[in-house]
């Protein structure tokens, strides 16, 4: 049975009214949205209210799920609107913290300890790729929202285009575009450090 088999099993379980199906969902894409909403709200404290609290308007809102989109997709949407709410209430910016870009995958892994060097690694070049880590990081926090957020799913998260349309409620054509313009800011603030020509890309 697929990934997306399951969920749907789950999804109309906890549709008819049985809350463990929907504890089984929680409880596989806890980390999920929790990495998604960290990398949105800058107080570390929060991230755990508003993963919970997008777990509860997912509840609510469950009746109103078609199942046009993957259950992570729809369940993706509702906790970044939870955060943006949040962080409208609070006032505070979007960001993605450095500690996101440092690797693109699921970040279950541990990371090395700050002065643990691996086989091949110099103290020049953790300084240098730190500088790379921070340039982007600054990169990012440039972008507008929109192109902020597509960068974030597309490179940091690994969601495919579809699935940021469907997320960010635009056409594949915008999502495109936003990522290409994101690109382009990133790779122009990176260029003097990685001394590549206009036109080459990180």
């Amino acid at each position: 049975m697929s990934d997306a088999d399951a969920d749907t099993l789950l999804v109309e379980r906890a549709k008819r009214g049985d809350k463990r199906a929907f504890e089984m969902l929680v409880v596989k894409y806890q980390r999920r949205i929790e990495r998604l909403i960290g990398r949105m709200v800058r107080d570390a404290d929060l991230v755990q209210d508003v993963a919970q609290e997008s777990f509860i308007r997912a509840y609510r809102a469950l009746p109103q799920f078609r199942g046009d989109s993957a259950f992570y997709t729809w369940l993706y949407r509702i906790a970044v609107n939870t955060a943006k709410k949040t962080l409208v209430d609070l006032k505070r910016d979007i960001v993605v913290p450095e500690s996101t870009l440092s690797s693109a995958d699921d970040g279950d892994e541990t990371s090395r300890g700050e002065n643990e060097l691996s086989d091949g690694e110099t103290p020049e070049a953790v300084l240098a790729s730190r500088e790379i880590a921070a340039a982007v990081n600054a990169a990012i926090e440039a972008l507008s929202e929109d192109l902020r957020q597509a960068i974030t799913l597309r490179e940091i998260e690994g969601l495919s285009y579809e699935e940021i349309s469907e997320a960010m409620n635009c056409p594949i054509g915008t999502v495109r575009s936003r990522i290409f313009r994101a690109r382009e800011a990133i790779a122009a603030r990176l260029r003097p450090l990685l001394d590549t020509r206009e036109g080459e890309r990180w």
